[in-house]
């Protein structure tokens, strides 16, 4: 089963119907027996962290993330749902994140425009089946304030430059995570998610 955690926001839909077209059926969930259960789990985001955080606590679903990242479930995470793996962010003033990834979130720098809306390339910086079939510096859509500062122990395995060289899709283990969205970005986006699932469900 294909788990979409569903924590009250995010882009559910969109990423179901993304995983639709490639063939796979998904279940948007906020069940955490569900999400333990699964055979891959999906954390869309969109909006603030501290909201995102909150949300995730309030329904329990903290601990199945901790639990599915421990088990080394394949895990995709989305725009905010991969920054608040992290530890902390400087959003909203600061506060604390999931703490699941070593490093923080940081402002996008001053004299760039705020938030970071569009289409920007990406490129890949270390070999990962995520990239199968994918041109290097290819165009994803981003809809974000803010960026993941890994420490080590974390893959970076993509970088964008807007203001800075930032991280934007980063592995570790069977987790992979992107700041950008895949299900808005069209062929590039669909065989990125086609990657993941064909690895995650198929093993190959």
């Amino acid at each position: 089963m294909i788990a979409i955690i569903d924590y009250g926001a995010g882009n559910l839909r969109s990423v179901a119907n993304a995983i639709a077209l490639l063939g796979y059926d998904a279940k948007i969930t906020s069940s955490p027996d569900d999400i333990v259960k699964a055979d891959a789990v999906f954390l869309p985001g969109v909006g603030a962290a501290a909201d995102t955080v909150s949300s995730l606590k309030a329904h329990g679903l903290d601990d199945a993330l901790k639990e599915v990242i421990a088990r080394e479930t394949p895990f995709f995470a989305v725009c905010v749902g991969l920054q608040v793996l992290f530890e902390e962010t400087e959003e909203g003033g600061g506060c604390q994140c999931l703490g699941l990834l070593p490093g923080k979130v940081r402002k996008l720098p001053a004299g760039v425009k705020v938030p970071h809306i569009g289409w920007n390339n990406v490129k890949n910086t270390r070999a990962h089946t995520l990239f199968n079939g994918i041109d290097d510096d290819s165009f994803f859509y981003f809809v974000h304030s803010y960026y993941v500062e890994p420490d080590l122990g974390t893959e970076v395995i993509g970088t964008t430059d807007y203001g800075l060289n930032f991280t934007s899709a980063i592995a570790r283990g069977n987790l992979v995570a992107t700041q950008f969205h895949p299900e808005k970005s069209g062929a590039a986006g669909l065989k990125m998610y086609d990657n993941f699932l064909k690895s995650a469900i198929r093993g190959n």
